[in-house]
């Protein structure tokens, strides 16, 4: 199979997407059939998978191979490691949900995560400052505040370990986004109703609709995937603000009580990852022969 853009950023676009709703329904359906105790060893399992995903995407020699094998470590290793920790110490010491109208608006392990903000701006101040990175958006950034660029060093596709940068990638991203969220909705700070909220929310449609522009240029699957990653975050943070606004029913949250759309959204991302594996396009080598 041949795929051409625009076609591989709208197959890219979709499948990044579609794992936004599965990861939230995974998480829900492992707290619901598992015990206290066994969900916790379910998502230690979970994690795990991920870093053996993240070794064996490593070792591959094509870049869409890699990257998918990144993204799905990045993916088992945020809900599995970085979310269930969150929801054991939110257990673990007794922290109550936040409750508006006599309904949970806020679970446990999301109002600790704010926490965390320290290490994510650090995390963030690395990549600024480190001037190997080829993230666009931090190369943007090092241009902002002139950080010198005779000390960049361009890196060969057989230098790039695009398992690693993808999984690093989605969850820096998905932590990123987290946060941002979750200070905008914190009522001492701004609140969901706050102007500053709806500029997050109508600024994060307008920048994913420019991001997806650029999107349907790439005719390079693996880039691609890269690429929709942050599109598919920034966009995603519109649909959780609605969700928050009763604007739409977040049917990812009730998997038991939608399952039959939760089932067809899997099928079409079973069917969407199946066309990406057998897609015969441009697949970049990342080892060369001697």
């Amino acid at each position: 199979m041949k795929l051409n853009k625009p076609l591989i950023g709208i197959l890219a676009f979709l499948t990044v997407l579609l794992t936004m709703p599965l990861g939230h329904a995974i998480m829900i359906i492992m707290e619901k059939q598992f015990g206290e105790m066994h969900v916790y060893r379910a998502a230690l399992t979970m994690g795990a998978a991920g870093v053996i995903l993240l070794v064996w995407g490593s070792m591959l020699q094509t870049e869409n191979k890699a990257t998918f094998a990144g993204l799905f470590s990045g993916l088992f290793i945020w809900t599995g490691w970085i979310e269930f920790s969150h929801v054991y110490i939110a257990h673990r010491f007794s922290v109550s949900p936040l409750i508006e109208n006599g309904e949970i608006v806020t679970k446990p392990e999301y109002l600790i995560m704010p926490a965390s903000v320290g290490f994510l701006v650090m995390l963030l101040l690395y990549y600024i400052f480190n001037t190997k990175t080829g993230c666009t958006f931090f190369i943007w950034i090092q241009k902002l505040i002139r950080i010198p660029s005779r000390f960049a060093i361009q890196f060969t596709a057989q230098q790039k370990n695009y398992a690693a940068i993808t999984a690093i990638e989605l969850i820096v991203l998905l932590w990123t986004f987290y946060l941002v969220l979750l200070f905008a909705y914190d009522n001492t700070l701004l609140g969901d109703k706050h102007p500053v909220t709806y500029i997050i929310a109508f600024g994060s449609l307008l920048w994913s609709a420019f991001l997806f522009k650029d999107l349907l240029k790439m005719n390079n699957l693996g880039y691609a995937i890269r690429y929709a990653i942050p599109t598919v975050i920034i966009f995603w943070n519109f649909i959780e603000i609605l969700g928050r606004w009763n604007v739409l029913e977040e049917i990812w949250v009730k998997p038991y009580e939608y399952w039959l759309e939760v089932t067809l959204i899997f099928i079409v991302f079973a069917l969407l990852i199946s066309v990406s594996l057998i897609e015969k396009g441009k697949q970049r080598k990342i080892l060369t022969k001697n």
